[in-house]
């Protein structure tokens, strides 16, 4: 038995297996007292074959390990193209990502948690609910089902990879959860209330107005998805930064408001309530992400100004203008007759008010002139207030153990 004041015997190490005979006729050893033979000029020309054909695994990575041994300092971080470790959290230079990454995790929910009982009996009632807010309940959850998962695609399969800052990537990380908690919620309403599963998650393929919005977005998830897309140069970090504004402020920022605004529509006059509070919770939660993204697109633009061309903020402006067409087109369809003490027109009013507020928290001009909002009480509910009263099922600002205050 080895015990410590035994001395320790360092093995002999067992001869190596002989190589196969190609590689043995270029490396044998001469023999014994004899010079070794020098190298033959087809060897050379093979070797030098070898050596280009692995060039970045020897040319690169000297100064890549050379750029991680040194410790990371916060002025060396950039969002896009960064030379600084994205595996050092620490020492923080954005800590706006950081603290809605904190943010987002305080406010957890699961779907489960949302008693549907309610909504289950009135859906099931020939008379709980019209035909045209029945036709909004399937229109909605149609379009969202897949929309959240588009979203979850672009960050995982696209984004994440282009953000060179640990602490935006820590906050993609939970944004991209989130997306899969909604997915999972609309799932949730659709298994509750009995619809057909099929006419609901392919509605964007049958349903034009809602393809029409789905393909919209469809392209800027492909550049960046693209595994031979790379940042660094002038055209791809303008392309990088245009995908990033298409989701922040016409996906989640546009596209998104008319059916929270008819869902939520529906709770207000205590119609849908389980289904009307689980909207509730993520149109915080997309609420959040908006801000995030628009934080990263104009902390971009600081880093990089070059990029922020007058043609650039014309194409922008212009897919802004697209967006409200193909919303306003969305409910249209999706509320062909006025309901809710809702119509058409109001939504019109509602989405040049949202796109100029998107302009203007990019730095571009108001894209409508006098454009008001018709709905002022959608500001109180993004706010989300901290309690419920005692006939209400949860509280709305949920928090897990680690977030709740005692005091």
């Amino acid at each position: 038995m080895l015990n410590f004041d035994d001395d320790v015997v360092t093995p002999t190490p067992a001869p190596a297996a002989p190589s196969a005979p190609a590689a043995a006729s270029t490396t044998a050893a001469a023999a014994p007292g004899m010079p070794a033979p020098s190298p033959t000029s087809e060897q050379v020309s093979g070797y030098r074959a070898q050596m280009n054909e692995q060039p970045q695994s020897i040319a690169t990575a000297a100064p890549a390990a050379e750029a991680r041994a040194g410790r990371v300092r916060a002025e060396d971080k950039r969002v896009i193209n960064g030379g600084a470790d994205v595996n050092q959290l620490v020492p923080f230079k954005y800590t706006w990502a950081w603290d809605k990454y904190i943010a987002g995790c305080a406010n957890h929910w699961m779907p489960q948690e949302i008693n549907m009982q309610r909504d289950i009996e009135l859906w099931k009632r020939p008379d709980g609910l019209t035909d045209d807010e029945r036709l909004i309940v399937k229109r909605n959850l149609g379009f969202f089902t897949t929309a959240d998962s588009l979203a979850a695609n672009n960050i995982v399969l696209g984004t994440y990879r282009h953000i060179t800052a640990p602490e935006c990537r820590q906050y993609l990380l939970r944004q991209a959860f989130e997306e899969a908690i909604h997915t999972h919620a609309y799932q949730y309403i659709v298994q509750s209330l009995g619809l057909d599963e099929g006419e609901i998650f392919n509605a964007y393929h049958e349903i034009q107005s809602i393809r029409d919005k789905d393909e919209f977005l469809i392209p800027f998830i492909d550049v960046l998805t693209n595994p031979q897309f790379k940042t660094g140069t002038f055209e791809t970090d303008q392309a990088l930064l245009k995908s990033l504004i298409v989701f922040a402020c016409i996906m989640e920022g546009i596209f998104f408001y008319v059916g929270f605004v008819q869902i939520l529509s529906l709770g207000r006059q205590n119609k849908m309530t389980g289904a009307a509070e689980q909207y509730q919770y993520i149109l915080r939660d997309e609420s959040m992400h908006c801000n995030f993204g628009i934080d990263l697109i104009n902390t971009i633009k600081l880093e990089n100004p070059h990029l922020w061309t007058e043609a650039f903020k014309e194409e922008i402006g212009a897919l802004i203008k697209r967006g409200v067409e193909l919303e306003y087109a969305y409910a249209e369809d999706t509320m062909p007759r006025g309901v809710l003490g809702l119509n058409a027109t109001q939504f019109k009013e509602y989405l040049r008010f949202i796109a100029n507020r998107r302009c203007q928290q990019i730095g571009l001009d108001q894209l409508f002139d006098k454009a008001e909002n018709p709905f002022p009480w959608m500001s109180e509910v993004m706010d989300l207030k901290k309690e419920k009263n005692f006939f209400e099922t949860r509280v709305t600002e949920y928090q897990t153990g680690g977030a709740l205050s005692w005091e």
